[in-house]
This record gives structure tokens, sequence and C-alpha cells, in this order.
């Protein structure tokens, strides 16, 4: 945060896969800048600890669409509008495109990219007649550059970066931004368990931070920082970019 308080006062916001990780600390610093929060989650019990940040807690599973639509017309009928939607729901599979299986592949691309597509959708429905709004969708540094290790991930990533430019273009007209966030390896329980699940922890720990040109993984509240710019007014005349947050990762 900037010293500046409500950046968000007055606006209505729904962040998926709020329960924990980036999706927590944008609920965390939504609440902090003034907004009303919608957060959603399949993990029930991470949602019950936003109590008192969260006006709304929702379990959701992305990949329902008709779920997607009950969600979008509870929150406007909880607070009357929607002006701000991050979608941040997503899974990382490790599998190589040798190894990866045909299912696991479809899980991924299920979460990270049809979930993000429902969002998309179900928020411009009640956005466009509402004077606009802003979309901010987590791609990830993976949606940019490859990794040999997980060809369902990066393909997934890689479709939320496009799909974001694709409907920035065409909501354009209707006053609705959009834009992805790209984070390299923040310290999220999602690459704490990538990390725990490997052969060496530790070489792996000191892999991912050695990443990026900065030296270290990131940190959840910076990624969040990144999407509050970009869900706030500050950002009026900004769609369809993708935003890194990578500690240099892809400025090699």
């Amino acid at each position: 945060m900037d010293g500046r308080p409500g950046r968000l006062a007055g606006k209505v916001a729904l962040i998926t896969g709020a329960a924990s990780g980036i999706g927590r600390a944008t609920a965390l610093l939504f609440h902090a800048e003034g907004a009303q929060v919608a957060a959603t989650d399949r993990n029930e019990a991470g949602l019950a600890e936003l109590e008192g940040v969260a006006d709304l807690r929702l379990a959701q599973d992305v990949t329902d669409e008709a779920r997607w639509r009950e969600v979008v017309d509870q929150v406007v009928a909880a607070f009357g509008k929607l002006d701000i939607l991050v979608n941040s729901a997503g899974i990382a599979l490790k599998g190589n495109i040798e190894t990866a299986t045909l299912d696991e592949f479809r899980r991924t691309e299920a979460v990270n990219v049809e979930g993000t597509f429902l969002g998309c959708r179900e928020a411009i429905r009640v956005m466009k007649g509402r004077g606009g709004g802003s979309i901010v969708n987590l791609s990830s540094v993976a949606g940019i550059i490859g990794d040999a290790q997980s060809a369902a991930y990066c393909a997934s990533k890689g479709a939320v970066r496009l799909l974001t430019k694709s409907a920035a273009l065409h909501c354009a007209g209707y006053a609705i931004r959009l834009n992805s966030v790209h984070p390299s390896f923040a310290d999220t329980p999602m690459v704490q368990e990538l990390i725990a699940s490997s052969k060496n922890p530790e070489r792996v720990r000191e892999g991912l931070s050695k990443a990026a040109p900065l030296g270290r993984m990131g940190r959840p509240e910076e990624v969040a920082n990144a999407i509050l710019y970009l869900a706030s007014d500050e950002s009026s005349f900004t769609t369809g970019i993708e935003l890194m947050v990578d500690g240099g990762l892809t400025a090699q």
C-alpha cells in the first residue's frame, strides 16, 4: 500500500480463489482499501477465516457454469452492482509433454482457462449495463515463457493471457477493462506444496529463489498490490496489458 487509504472506496469486488495465497492477500488488501469484498473458493474453511474481511463468502467451483451465474447474481443482489472481478483461482500440476496425462491436462485447463472464461463472461454480463468495471486475470510468467516440466500449466496461463487481450478489445466500448497479472514464484501454499513434494525441497526452494534477478521469491502481498492498481481507477486508461510481478525474471 502507498499510504492512501480508500483507493477502492465505494467499489464492489468479487475475488475467486480467496481462501489462500494471492487471492487471500488480495481480499485483505481490497478490504483495507475500502472495497466491499465477495470472496469465493472451494475451501470453505479457508473462507471462514475471512470473516470480518469479506462481506460475502461463497463456496464456488469455478469450472461450474451454472454456479458462476448464481455467484455473480448473488453479489449483485447483495451489493447492487459489481465493479471488480479478480480471477485468482487456479491449480498447477507438474508434468512435461510426455508425462502429463490427458486428465491432468484437461483438469488444468478447466480450472485455469474455462474458470477464467466463465468469470469474465458473467462479470461482463452485469458490468456492461452499469457503466463499466475492471477484470483482473491471474496468469503467470509461465504464460510468457516456457517451463519444460509444466506443459499443462504453461498452456493454460498462455491461454489466459490472450483470452484477456481478446476480451479487452471486445469490451473497450463497454468501458470494461481487462488486464492480466503474471507473477513468478510467490511464496504461496501452491508453491510451498510444489517444493515439499520434490525430491530435494531445500534445493528446489533455493533454485526458485535464485530464478529471479532480485534473488528471492515474491510475496503474495506484492502481487496483490499490482492487482490493486489494475482494479482501481488509477489504471483507468490501461486495458489489455500483461503486468509482470516477477523480480525481473522475464527481463532476462
